[in-house]
């Protein structure tokens, strides 16, 4: 009886103050609110950033680089909000400005940029023409699929009683560079990124004494977000295109000794394991 009073103890002030409702003429408390930052960077874009620089900058365009999935989120009071972000094309330019090796010219904004060059010629005659891309990065987010994997335990004692969840979700992105003389599909690089959710939960539910029910509950969810899943997936496919183009003589770097550096091999030794796979999975069959 000590040991449950105890609990009780413990637990009366945190309902208290989770049931507490704020007055009206209260001013909400902001202090703890956390400021506008950056979004932050992740292994696979210090892999981008830190490429080996290139022979020079390959100008280059995106029209469209959309989501192809026709997947909506589950669960909520909108069924119909997507369940990939709609602005990977932004995403795409963003990891082309970051990588160095494109010079990433303005398409998908392209009839707002005509319009105000026609009001530029009209202020003056001379107006430099716009420059022509190389190449042009097509391609999208191909696949969203949920519950790959998930799972969790759970156990109950007494009144008292915990749970565990988790789920993997997985998100696939396509990235072709087309060049534009020829049309030719120079490169195309499919990469995945799971998405992961993870969910604990503990309650209490028991009379402490007669008449007396003593019932609490808590717990957390963290979902990772999946916005920057598939920006890894955009970087990692940028990356992988970029050293699958130096392996195919598509594209140079500015020091050919370059070609051993850690992160060139990394990618393509990952690159080569997969062809290796797929033809050993071809023998079997």
């Amino acid at each position: 009886m000590d040991r449950m009073r105890l609990l009780t103890a413990l637990l009366v002030p945190l309902l208290i103050g989770c049931t507490t409702v704020m007055e009206a003429d209260q001013e909400p408390d902001w202090s703890d609110v956390d400021p506008p930052s950056l979004t932050p960077a992740s292994e696979t874009l210090f892999d981008l950033i830190e490429m080996p620089p290139p022979a020079g900058r390959i100008p280059a365009a995106v029209y469209r680089f959309s989501d192809q999935t026709g997947q909506f989120r589950s669960g909520g009071q909108n069924n119909f909000s997507t369940a990939v972000t709609q602005g990977a094309g932004s995403l795409l330019t963003s990891a082309l400005v970051e990588s160095e090796w494109f010079r990433p010219l303005e398409r998908e904004g392209l009839q707002d940029l005509l319009t105000e060059r026609r009001i530029l010629r009209q202020v003056q005659d001379q107006v430099p023409s716009l420059r022509e891309a190389r190449l042009i990065f097509e391609g999208g987010i191909i696949a969203y699929e949920t519950n790959i994997t998930t799972g969790g335990a759970g156990a109950r004692y007494f009144g008292i009683g915990s749970n565990e969840e988790y789920r993997i979700d997985q998100v696939m992105v396509n990235l072709r560079a087309v060049d534009v003389n020829s049309g030719e599909i120079l490169a195309s690089v499919d990469t995945t990124k799971t998405v992961y959710s993870h969910k604990i939960e503990g309650d209490i539910f028991r009379f402490v004494r007669d008449q007396r029910l003593l019932e609490a509950e808590a717990g957390y969810t963290r979902n990772e977000p999946r916005y920057l899943a598939t920006r890894d997936a955009i970087y990692s496919a940028l990356v992988h295109l970029i050293v699958q183009g130096i392996a195919n003589n598509h594209w140079r770097l500015e020091d050919d000794d370059d070609v051993d550096h850690p992160i060139i091999q990394a990618y393509w030794q990952e690159h080569m394991n997969r062809r290796d796979r797929n033809s050993a999975i071809e023998d079997d069959s």
